[in-house]
């Protein structure tokens, strides 16, 4: 097929006019100063927020600073300032370029934020070119407010030594880099643990998300398994147990639908363009498939059906992986078969279509000649297994927010889902959906908010509290945020 032809296709997704994009840092609006806001029931006067990476303000595929000026915590607590909330204190990063180095030397893993750059008249994200500056054994002293954490599952809020540097100096799977430069769980003492010898007076909990996310953004191939239900809910009971030990109220954030985010839903099933010539060389291809398959098979005409591969000229189904199906292998077929509406293509995966597996090999065109592998997409079978984990764990959520009155829950999987709506949501000055890189409610990492993203989580979170603990807080305006960045000149100072 015309690998031209296809990559434009596939990168003109990016090509989209943008909507605000650049600025940066903490930018509320500020509330009137002769209203009486109150904290109503609860006290505000220390507030800690425990989670993961959407607690901590990770955005456009790092840590930077303006991403942690910008979390939902720290609009929050400006936000609480008004009704005498206390101090807040983050562990911030180093700069605004992103990434960590591990003894001065820079790690992949672990890189720069993601920017847009026009290549070719398209727009597309890219690494913003830099060296990160923020060493990782450049342990931060504490205690901090903010103690979300990126890449932390439920279970590690209860971990001792998570953010030990002795053992990323041995192997950095053994500790979480961020939790050692946060000074985080760096001994015997849990992070939950520690947030909780803050004695704080309020809290917000948002964990969970990476129990079921790691296994989606692998498509479901079982190197980041799901966290089993008995192991959340003991996890979970356990921290909010530590949290309210010393009387604190807080807000419980349930876990969103992962196919409510970009990530999972911005390349489409069918991205395959096709013309005349390259249908039929497609089909042909796959005769011989299709006939095994249909020789193999004959007892079970819908896994036939479904097995079938056949192109069209115009827009096609992309082929992919599914370990489901009937293993074939013996007969030299493979276990593979053409996207649906209910299969999930990676946006990781987007700058692969098109290209060729194998150097030279035009029969190898990904998603056409080479089946997209199980890495690279999530399969309707795949992703019913994570909503089904997703349930349990709200279940629980639920339940013991509905069990306390000192604990409130905020649905910030209802909200997500109303970004994924056609119309998105609207603020009063603005409207956001969660459309990549155009719908300003995500980062350029197709999973994290954009600044104006965790401003609408900050409000949504707000409206809870007013709702459950007769307060009287303020809002933000999400305009005053920002959405996505253009690419920055190699020379541009990152500094703070």
């Amino acid at each position: 097929m015309n690998n031209k032809i296809m990559k434009s296709a596939i990168l003109g997704l990016f090509s989209a006019a943008l909507l605000s994009a650049c600025g940066g840092g903490t930018n509320f609006d500020d509330p009137v100063k002769d209203e009486n806001y109150s904290s109503g029931d609860v006290d505000l006067s220390r507030y800690v927020a425990l989670g993961d990476s959407l607690t901590a303000g990770y955005k456009d595929g790092t840590v930077y600073i303006d991403g942690q000026l910008d979390s939902f915590p720290n609009t929050l607590a400006g936000l609480f300032a008004e009704a005498d909330g206390g101090a807040f204190t983050q562990p911030l990063v180093a700069d605004n370029v992103g990434g960590l180095l591990f003894g001065g030397v820079s790690n992949p893993a672990f890189d720069t934020r993601l920017v847009l750059r026009s290549t070719g008249g398209v727009l597309g994200p890219v690494r913003q070119p830099g060296m990160p500056t923020t060493e990782v054994f450049n342990v931060q002293s504490g205690p901090f407010n903010n103690m979300g954490v990126p890449g932390a599952k439920s279970f590690h809020l209860l971990a001792p030594n998570y953010g030990n540097p002795a053992g990323l100096m041995v192997d950095p799977a053994t500790a979480n880099p961020f939790a050692a430069y946060y000074g985080f769980a760096s001994g015997t003492t849990p992070i939950a643990l520690e947030a909780a010898a803050q004695a704080p007076t309020f809290f917000t909990l948002w964990i969970g998300n990476n129990d079921i996310l790691g296994y989606g953004a692998s498509g479901g191939d079982g190197t980041d398994p799901i966290t089993g239900t008995a192991t959340f809910t003991g996890a979970y009971n356990g921290i909010v147990g530590s949290l309210t030990s010393g009387g604190a109220k807080g807000v419980l954030v349930n876990i969103p639908s992962i196919v409510d985010i970009p990530f999972f839903t911005t390349v489409l099933f069918n991205a395959i363009p096709l013309d005349a010539a390259n249908t039929v060389a497609a089909n042909e291809a796959y005769a011989d498939y299709n006939g095994g398959v249909a020789a193999l098979l004959a007892g079970s005409p819908d896994e036939v059906a479904q097995r079938t591969i056949s192109f069209s000229e115009g827009q096609n189904a992309i082929v992919i992986e599914d370990e489901s199906l009937t293993d074939l292998s013996g007969s030299g077929l493979p276990s593979i078969r053409q996207a649906t509406a209910d299969d999930y293509v990676l946006l990781t995966t987007s700058s692969l279509l098109g290209t060729l597996r194998t150097s030279g090999d035009l029969t190898t065109v990904i998603g056409v000649g080479s089946a997209l592998t199980d890495s690279e997409a999530l399969t309707a079978t795949e992703a019913a297994e994570i909503e089904a984990a997703r349930n349990a764990y709200n279940t629980t959520i639920a339940g013991l927010a509905a069990g306390s009155a000192d604990l409130a829950l905020f649905d910030a999987a209802a909200l997500l889902a109303d970004l994924n709506d056609g119309d998105g949501i609207s603020y009063g000055t603005g409207n956001v959906t969660s459309i990549f890189a155009t719908g300003g409610a995500f980062s350029l990492d197709g999973v994290h908010p954009s600044a104006r993203g965790y401003a609408i989580l900050a409000n949504g979170i707000i409206d809870t509290m007013n709702a459950s603990f007769n307060s009287d807080l303020p809002r933000t305006d999400p305009t005053n945020f920002t959405e996505v960045f253009f690419e920055f000149p190699e020379d541009f100072d990152f500094s703070p």
